[in-house]
């Protein structure tokens, strides 16, 4: 199975039709005789059951979450659907294959998608959700564990799971920690449909727009991450997890080291020194986007 991983690690969208999980490279720059990725996307790629997500998926996922965390060149990564569907929810079929099993294998499996759920929210770089369609059940939980997300216009969402006797429970911490608990009752407990512009009231996305200018908005979001300090960005992702639903008084000595370790990296010391130089930082310097105009001494 972790060599399938490894092939579908370059596999452009549809490439691979027998996986349930497919890569493209994303974004390539020149640097020294070689290349680097800046970004890489990962398609649920199950398009003829609306990209159900199965065991086999889950598992897929894992592993290239896994390889994602272990390499440094990637500096964003895209979640997104093949397809006119981001993702329908789980595949019923499974869920149905799980009735019939003991106990014990229902967990275990239960906690195969919520050990998956967890690890995508924890994910070393950003994860930007690339909503291309609708998204229902446990697709609502996949929106939720991305950094922030962004859906057409005509995508519909809703959390089917009461509407089969079935309860949204592996994803409803990183749902309800999105869209809060009012929030939460109001689409959970009537399998409440609604659109992407409601989406955006409820938090879950962060944008609305129509399906043809997504992947420009998306590159949008991918230039403006390209332009921060990998390691910063990747140090700032842990420290929100770390402070949110905290008080101030309760991680103030967790702040205080952690600015404290960011002053004795190598990023801020070449992000200070380009500052004063008027230059790109080494980061920057590796790739070819347009910079926004700056104030005087400024390379933001």
């Amino acid at each position: 199975m972790l060599d399938r991983v490894y092939n579908m690690l370059f596999a452009r969208q549809g490439s691979y039709e027998n996986y349930t999980v497919s890569w493209s490279k994303g974004h390539e720059s020149e640097y020294r005789d070689g290349k680097i990725l800046l970004y890489r996307e990962i398609t649920l790629n199950r398009p003829e059951v609306h990209n159900a997500v199965s065991l086999e998926m889950i598992r897929e996922m894992r592993k290239i979450i896994a390889e994602l965390n272990s390499n440094p060149e990637p500096r964003g990564v895209i979640l997104t659907g093949a397809g006119k569907t981001f993702c329908s929810g789980m595949d019923l079929r499974w869920m149905q294959k799980i009735s019939t099993q003991n106990r014990a294998n229902r967990i275990a499996e239960a906690t195969e998608l919520s050990e998956m759920l967890n690890e995508l929210d924890r994910l070393n770089k950003p994860l930007i959700g690339k909503i291309n369609g609708h998204s229902f059940g446990g697709a609502i939980g996949l929106i939720s564990c991305c950094d922030f997300a962004m859906a057409a216009e005509d995508a519909e969402f809703s959390l089917t799971e009461v509407l089969q006797g079935l309860l949204p429970a592996t994803i409803s911490p990183f749902v309800i920690r999105r869209i809060g608990a009012a929030n939460a009752r109001r689409i959970m407990l009537n399998a409440h449909r609604f659109s992407a512009k409601e989406a955006v009231h409820l938090g879950l996305v962060v944008k609305a727009v129509s399906s043809q200018s997504l992947e420009e908005e998306i590159e949008k979001e991918i230039t403006g991450l390209l332009r921060c300090a990998p390691e910063s960005v990747s140090s700032t992702k842990n420290l929100i997890s770390e402070v949110r639903g905290k008080e101030p008084q309760d991680v103030r000595e967790y702040t205080i080291e952690k600015l404290a370790d960011a002053w004795e990296t190598e990023s801020v010391k070449e992000g200070i020194d380009a500052f004063f130089s008027k230059r790109r930082p080494v980061w920057l310097s590796l790739i070819h986007i347009s910079e926004p105009t700056r104030p005087e001494r400024s390379w933001y």
